[in-house]
């Protein structure tokens, strides 16, 4: 079935689908997997609110091409290499098939389990804003801002959440 064929019902699981296989791959560090779920001129922000120094602030502002050089460069960061797992909850799917788009509001958690112990911990919490491209035979990722709540991620956390 074509997008454009497709009923509002099943234009919503599409799109709830997208969200989390867009977690699942990158819970598996498949970033090349990942890319694959995201169109052509993907934008990709990680953003907050600080009360602190009431201002915005973003953290991370890339796109596709951007995304493409940060993966290739995550073997070189001093990182913490503990596993990222995204726990995702999609709110909201609001489809406009006349403009051939959809935006979603999906609540998440990410919990990082260390590699030394195996503890895990609540890592951050927040909000991706996404937008997905329905013009072709699949969904994909447009554009997601990562709204978070957390502002103390710690040292060497360069992985997208």
């Amino acid at each position: 079935m074509t997008i454009r064929a497709a009923t509002r019902k099943d234009l919503d699981t599409a799109v709830r689908e997208l969200i989390y296989r867009s977690c699942l791959r990158l819970d598996e560090g498949d970033f090349p997997g990942w890319l694959e779920l995201c169109a052509p001129d993907l934008r990709y922000t990680i953003t907050a609110y600080s009360p602190e120094i009431r201002q915005e602030m973003t953290w991370l502002d890339h796109d596709r091409d951007g995304m493409e050089g940060l993966f290739k460069m995550l073997p070189k960061h001093n990182s913490d290499h503990s596993p990222l797992t995204r726990h995702a909850s999609v709110y909201l799917v609001e489809v406009d098939e006349e403009r051939g788009e959809a935006a979603a509001v999906t609540s998440v958690v990410v919990y990082r389990t260390a590699l030394d112990g195996g503890a895990t911990d609540l890592f951050a919490v927040g909000k991706y804003f996404d937008n997905i491209n329905l013009e072709g035979e699949t969904p994909l990722l447009a554009g997601r801002n990562v709204r978070l709540d957390t502002r103390e991620l710690g040292i060497g956390s360069h992985f997208p959440l």
